[in-house]
Formats: structure tokens, C-alpha cells, sequence
């Protein structure tokens, strides 16, 4: 099969991406092949490819937004010997960054399965979906809701979901002003969701493009980075994995306000003086997902519905695809399309 592999940590100014001839994959016990259709490109992926995350599989193919059909289970796999099952072969599938988790340890018992000792993740710790194959453990993949697209879907699985967790954390109830730094991929789905729940949303962003499409996805208002909102905001969400943001944000929460961090990985964050914390001002971040946070989250994007802006890229395009997100060049998500879907 063909895949975009990382040999390497490099910068994304250097192309690291290798288009590859290698092995299909094989599934084991409860796994599945799936052919993928479009895999959606995350900054998370960034950070894999220029090595801010520390190495756990190399070489790897990135990509953990994953769409594309069930092409076959592996031995012994539940759902090869029973009707029942909720997926069979040819049926469209998600795969996200949330692998496998050990379903023993203290986390995965309380339902707390985000924060596992021994998780993996798919890009990562496993391979990933710039490729024609992947795959993945069953019990780990979601069904696609029939209203969306490939392309549509791709983000949903890492942007959409991360920023849905976000707004959980963040406790977002009717009538919240709730900001957002950083207007990418996560930010232009989860401003859907949040306007579903009838918060007004305040988008902090150094592209003037990007607080365009706030302003067109339906933000009360839009400004840079550093501006201060016409009002005190409720909460916060951090996007962007800049870490002298969270002084500012703090700076422009009301008393018991709640800034969350949406990233995987920040910069060093600049210290504060403790006034900026006090008030009972709460500062958390977020880890992963849960797969109950996938679900919710599909369900309720059907619903809405969601509607990803996506910019298509091929696979032979990937290094491309990366560097494009890292300068910001993307209004909402990108999408690598390896075969028609």
C-alpha cells in the first residue's frame, strides 16, 4: 500500500513525509483493516513530526481523524463470528487518536479512560491513517453518522471531538460568554456546538481570515490574540499551543471563570502574578478522549448538523497539507483524501 511515512523527527520545513511503498497490514484478535478514504490533519500530527511529543513508534505514519470502510476482521475477532455486531464488512468507520487503553488501571475503571497508564494512539504509538490501510482495535472506532461526507467527517474525529471535550470542562451552559484562542480546526466546530447550546462566543485570533470565519460562523465578536472582549468572558478555551496565552486569558475571565487548554502540547507558560488566579479562577487542561466523548459528540453533530470548511489535500500532498497548517494557512481543517469517498 502507499503511506506517508515519518522516518524521523524533522521540521515540517523539510518535508519529512516520505511517500512509501509498504506492507499492507495485517488485523489481530479484535482488530479490523479498514480502507481509508480521508484522513483529517491535526496539530497534533505536527507535533509527532517535528518531535515536541517524544518518539513511541518510528518509523510511523501519522494521521488519527480516520474515515474509510471495514475491508476485513482479524482472527478470532468477535465480530467475524457474530451477526450481532454493530459493524460488518463494507460499513464506514471513524478511527480517532484514542488507539487501545488497558481497561484495568484505576482510570479506565472510574470511566476516566483518557487519562490510562498504558493508552496507545493512532498515528503515534501505532500507524496511522496517511495511508491506504489501517488498522485499528474494534471496540475503539465509531460509526459514521450517514448525514456526513468522508471529507466532512475527518475532523470530527480529533478537532471535533477534543473541542467538544473542551466545552464539557468548561462547563459551557445558555447565555456563557465563552471565548476562544486560536480560530483552527477545533475552534470553527466547536463554535457550532457551542451556539447550539446558546453561548456567545468571543474568538482571539492573529489572522485576520480566521476571525472572519468566526464572525461568518456566528461569534458575537472577533479580535486579535491579546485584544480584551467588550465584556468579562465566563470561560475560556486555549486552541492555539501557545503558552503566553494563559496570562492574558486569565486577565479577561470573570471571578470563578474557567480557562481550559486544548492542546496536547504548549509552549512554556510565562508566570503570573497570582492575582490573575485568585478569585477562584480555575486553569485545566485537557487529555485525550473517552470514547463516550466520541459518541456524544457524533450524535450531537448529526443533530446540529456540523458543517466542517475543509481544504483537500492528496496524499502525495502531505508535507504540503503540514506545512499549510503550521503557518496558518487553513480556514477551518485540512483533509488528505487517499482514495474516493
Amino acid at each position: 500500500m502507499k503511506a506517508a511515512l515519518l522516518n524521523k523527527p524533522a521540521p515540517v520545513g523539510t518535508n519529512p513525509l516520505a511517500l512509501t511503498e509498504i506492507e499492507k497490514p495485517t488485523p489481530g484478535p479484535g482488530e479490523i483493516l479498514i480502507r481509508v478514504s480521508h484522513c483529517g490533519v491535526c496539530r497534533t500530527d505536527l507535533h509527532v513530526v517535528e518531535g515536541e511529543l517524544p518518539r513511541r513508534k518510528s518509523p510511523v505514519i501519522p494521521g488519527h481523524q480516520v474515515v474509510g470502510t471495514i475491508e476485513s476482521f482479524g482472527a478470532d475477532s468477535k465480530s467475524a463470528a457474530n451477526a450481532e455486531h454493530k459493524f460488518k464488512v463494507g460499513d464506514r468507520v471513524g478511527v480517532a487518536w484514542l488507539h487501545h487503553t488497558d481497561g484495568t488501571c484505576q482510570y479506565c475503571r472510574t470511566g476516566a479512560e483518557n487519562l490510562c497508564d498504558q493508552p496507545t494512539f493512532t498515528g503515534y504509538s501505532v500507524d496511522g491513517g496517511y495511508a491506504e490501510y489501517v488498522v485499528a482495535d474494534e471496540n475503539f472506532v465509531y460509526a459514521i453518522p450517514a448525514s456526513f461526507s468522508d471529507q466532512q467527517a475527518a475532523p470530527l474525529l480529533c478537532a471535533g471531538i477534543i473541542g467538544f471535550r473542551s466545552l464539557r470542562l468548561a462547563d459551557v451552559k445558555a447565555g456563557d460568554r465563552l471565548g476562544f484562542y486560536g480560530f483552527g480546526a477545533a475552534a470553527h466546530l466547536a463554535i457550532q456546538v457551542a451556539l447550539h447550546w446558546k453561548a456567545e462566543v468571543y474568538a482571539l485570533t492573529r489572522d485576520e481570515r480566521h476571525r472572519r470565519l468566526a464572525m461568518e460562523l456566528g461569534a458575537k465578536w472577533a479580535g486579535d490574540t491579546f485584544d480584551t472582549p467588550p465584556q468579562p468572558l465566563d470561560a475560556a478555551i486555549v486552541f492555539a499551543p501557545a503558552g503566553e496565552i494563559v496570562p492574558a486569558a486569565l486577565k479577561i475571565l470573570r471571578k470563578g471563570g474557567s480557562l481550559v487548554l486544548g492542546g496536547i502540547h504548549m509552549s512554556p507558560i510565562p508566570s503570573f502574578d497570582y492575582d490573575l488566579l485568585y478569585q477562584e479562577r480555575v486553569v485545566r487542561s485537557v487529555a485525550n478522549n473517552t470514547r463516550k466523548d466520541g459518541q456524544d459528540f457524533l450524535r450531537i453533530a448529526a443533530e446540529i448538523p456540523i458543517q466542517s470548511h475543509v481544504k483537500i489535500f492528496p496524499l502525495e500532498e502531505a508535507n504540503r497539507a503540514l506545512n499549510s497548517l503550521k503557518s496558518d494557512a487553513i480556514e477551518g481543517a485540512a483533509v488528505i483524501q487517499i482514495c474516493e469517498g
